[in-house]
C-alpha cells in the first residue's frame, strides 16, 4: 500500500529524515515512535504530500505524487497534531463544509456525516460550536474530518496528545475500529497506547529507523541479556554471588534494595536464549537459603524505546 525508499529531508544543513526505507501493508496499523526531534512529523508530512522530500521515493498504491498528486492525496486522510478546525462553526456545519471541499454531493455528504457522527461519537455535539468542545471531542471532530471522503489510508500525528486517560481509550477504540478497513500510520509518545493500538511499531531516532516490527518481535530481537530477580533469606551477598556466578549463562550478580532486615535481593544478568531459571533454582536448592522471590523481568516497549534512543 505504501512504499518508502531512501526517504531524506534536509532543512538547510540539518538532516531531519535520513534515508529511511518503509513498507506498510494494506489493513495494517503502524505506530511511529521516537523522541522529540526524531523526524516523525516530518516523515508523516512527506507521506501526505505536505512536504517535498529532499530525495527518495514515496509510492502510494504504485503511484507517486509526481505522477498524479491530486489522485494520490485523495487516497489519504490526514490529522495533524493540532486539528485544523474552525472554532466558530457548529460541528455539523463544519463537517458539511468539509464534505463540500472534498466534492461530495448533498445526498452523499448527509449519509457520510451521519455515519461518521456514529463512528466518532459526535451525535450529542453536532449542534455545538467547536470552540466550546474539550480537546478529546475536538480530536474526534478532526478524525471525522480526516475520514470524510472515506480514504484508504489514514495518517495521524499524535492523535492522543494532551488527552486524559478516558479520552485516550476512546480515541484508541475509534482508531482500532477504523483499522479494520483502513491502512493507518500514527505517531505517538504514549508507548502503552502504541502497544495496545498498533500491529507494528517503527522506532525512529535522529532521522533513522532504529527498530521495526511487532512488539513481541522487538522484545525478542533487542538486547542480549535476560534479567532475573531473586530474594533470599539466610544468605549473605558474597556467598550468594560467588555461588550464582558459577551457573552456566550467568554474567553478573548484583545486590539491589533490601525489602527488610534479613533479606537479600539480587539482580542476576544472564545470556539471552539460555534456560537460566531452572539452573539458578537448582543452584539455590543446593544451599540452606530460603527463596521468597524468583521472577524474570519482561522487557517492556518502554525499555526497548529507551535502549534504542538513548545517547551513546
Amino acid at each position: 500500500m505504501i512504499h518508502v525508499e531512501k526517504l531524506t529531508k534536509f532543512y538547510g544543513s540539518f538532516c531531519a529524515v535520513d534515508s529511511i526505507n518503509l513498507d506498510v501493508k494494506k489493513g495494517e496499523i503502524t505506530g511511529l515512535l521516537g523522541p522529540n526531534g526524531a523526524g516523525k512529523t516530518t516523515t508523516l508530512r512527506m507521506l501526505t504530500g505536505y512536504l517535498e522530500p529532499t530525495s527518495g521515493i514515496i509510492r502510494i498504491k504504485d503511484s507517486s505524487f509526481e505522477d498524479n498528486e491530486l489522485a494520490v492525496k485523495k487516497l489519504i486522510g490526514y490529522l495533524p497534531e493540532s486539528a485544523p478546525l474552525y472554532h466558530g462553526m457548529l460541528v455539523y456545519d463544519y463537517l458539511g463544509f468539509i464534505a463540500k471541499v472534498r466534492g461530495l454531493d448533498s445526498k452523499k455528504a448527509a449519509a457520510r456525516i451521519h455515519r461518521l457522527a456514529g463512528l466518532c461519537g459526535l451525535n450529542d455535539i453536532m449542534h455545538k460550536p467547536i470552540g466550546e468542545l474539550s480537546k478529546g471531542l475536538k480530536q474526534r471532530v478532526g478524525l471525522a474530518h480526516a475520514m470524510m471522503d472515506d480514504p484508504e489510508i489514514l495518517i495521524l500525528d499524535e492523535p492522543t496528545s494532551g488527552l486524559d486517560p478516558n479520552q485516550i481509550v476512546e480515541i484508541r477504540d475509534i482508531i482500532r475500529s477504523f483499522g479494520q478497513e483502513k491502512t493507518i500510520i500514527l505517531s505517538t509518545h504514549i508507548l502503552s497506547e502504541a502497544e495496545a493500538t498498533c500491529d507494528r511499531i517503527v522506532i525512529i531516532d535522529k532521522g533513522k529507523i532504529a527498530a521495526d516490527g511487532s512488539t513481541e518481535s522487538l522484545k525478542k530481537s533487542t538486547g542480549e541479556e535476560k534479567t532475573v530477580f531473586v530474594t533470599l533469606v539466610n544468605a549473605d551477598y558474597a556467598a550468594a554471588a560467588a555461588a550464582l556466578v558459577t551457573v552456566e549463562g550467568v554474567t553478573a550478580v548484583e545486590e539491589i534494595e533490601t525489602p527488610a532486615a534479613g533479606y537479600l535481593r539480587l539482580k542476576i544478568s544472564a545470556v539471552s536464549g539460555q534456560d537460566i531459571m531452572q539452573r539458578i533454582y537448582a543452584k539455590i536448592r543446593e544451599t540452606s537459603w530460603i527463596m521468597v522471590e524468583f521472577t524474570q523481568e519482561t522487557k517492556s516497549l518502554e525499555n526497548i524505546f529507551r535502549e534504542l534512543t538513548k545517547e551513546a
